[in-house]
């Protein structure tokens, strides 16, 4: 017999992190109330703990087919500023709301705002999912520590069963960045989280481990000409969202172009002051330092461009044996090449080089893993900046602390 829920929740007491077992498959959601049904009694008693614990205005950690998001009342300053407390995040750096239905979204944004033709595109096509849209804020509803004192808020819709039953059982929005200390890779799996806020969070809702395995992207279209900028690459492709643009509006006057910051359009502005998330700041850093290797790239001009050979022995110890992390596609062009002697290899498979969305599922936890595994150096080999490839090269440029051209 279906569990429909309601808005009872469980009061509780913690001293320590808690990991609650969260069952995806038994979660279903009504397409015309965007309402959801959960089947299995321990899943719903799960989430009516966290939204309790929510409610209290304690962030709780949770997955969403992206990455683990650290959430807190999206309308309550005093709940949203702990996730700036606990992930040591600047204050300039705004967050994005998490929604779970329409009717949730239209309570958030202004009621004379009309959705422009592509949000509405974009929105039926990937939403629920993984892209995140600006919309003009209200301030007088949502508070400006989420908006960074912008005009607009970045909101999104999850499509993870678990992130969206828990808004709806909270029955509030939810700011929710990634669940990991301001810098650090994002996690994409539960024990990814404990490792880090162990004992300072309560809460942990464990789904398995995230499908998409990097952050929404990000798009602004609200601007006069009618383009989608974008402004973080992520699980939702620019190739994707051109070809459903295309689709739509073909026969149309005028058909929008997807433009990708940084490769597409500049803006000396928004570099100062981002309207959302990963644009500002390093991030994705593990603790031990991260070299890009550009194997296909050309070097630019009085950039030193090695062998493979030549690099490698670079690395090899001239005293203390060093332990070296190696993030790389199985079919990678490294393979081939004899790794020097002297120094202890730890190789991560990314996806195939046909594949980026498995590489952007891996990449994180490859970080991660390495760094648990205690090396002392992460090389990590470019791949193609397409598809989901280019949200992968956003990462990994922001995580290198050095880049190395290689000849092969």
């Amino acid at each position: 017999m279906s569990l429909k829920i309601g808005h009872r929740f469980l009061r509780m007491s913690a001293t320590s992190t808690k990991v609650l077992k969260c069952d995806s498959a038994s979660i279903n959601f009504d397409s015309a109330s965007q309402e959801p049904t959960i089947t299995s009694p321990d899943t719903l008693a799960s989430l009516q703990i966290a939204a309790r614990h929510l409610h209290d205005l304690q962030p709780v950690a949770f997955p969403t087919e992206t990455v683990y998001g650290l959430g807190a009342l999206a309308l309550n300053p005093t709940a949203a500023s702990r996730i700036f407390t606990m992930k040591g995040r600047p204050s300039d750096n705004p967050l994005i709301v998490h929604v779970s239905s329409l009717k949730m979204l239209r309570s958030i944004i202004p009621s004379n705002f009309i959705l422009p033709a592509t949000y509405q595109i974009l929105m039926r096509r990937f939403w629920p999912g993984a892209l995140t849209l600006l919309f003009p804020s209200d301030p007088n509803i949502v508070p400006s520590i989420i908006t960074a004192n912008h005009p607009t808020v970045a909101i999104r819709m999850p499509s993870h069963p678990v992130a969206r039953a828990l808004i709806a059982v909270a029955d509030v929005p939810l700011a929710a960045p990634s669940a990991n200390s301001s810098g650090k890779p994002s996690p994409t799996r539960s024990e990814h989280v404990l490792r880090d806020h162990d004992g300072r969070l309560g809460i942990i809702l464990d789904g398995g481990p995230c499908e998409v395995g990097v952050e929404s992207t990000v798009i602004d279209g609200l601007q006069p000409d009618g383009n989608i900028r974008v402004l973080r690459p992520g699980g939702v492709t620019v190739e994707d969202m051109s070809r459903v643009l295309q689709q739509e509006l073909d026969g149309t006057e005028c058909i929008p172009q997807v433009l990708v910051y940084r490769r597409d359009y500049a803006d000396q502005e928004l570099e100062q002051a981002p309207t959302t998330p990963g644009m500002k700041y390093r991030h994705y850093s593990p603790s031990v330092p991260v070299t890009l290797l550009f194997t296909h790239s050309p070097a630019p001009a009085g950039e030193r461009s090695y062998t493979a050979s030549e690099y490698l022995a670079t690395l090899s110890p001239h005293s203390e044996p060093i332990k070296v992390g190696l993030l790389t596609p199985p079919d990678s062009v490294l393979g081939s090449f004899a790794l020097p002697d002297g120094i202890e290899w730890r190789r991560f498979f990314l996806g195939p080089i046909s594949s980026p969305a498995v590489t952007a599922q891996r990449l994180f936890d490859g970080l991660l893993t390495l760094e648990e595994e205690g090396v002392d150096l992460i090389l990590i080999e470019e791949i193609e900046e397409c598809k989901e490839g280019l949200a992968v090269m956003n990462r990994v440029r922001k995580a290198a602390s050095e880049f190395k051209y290689l000849t092969v």
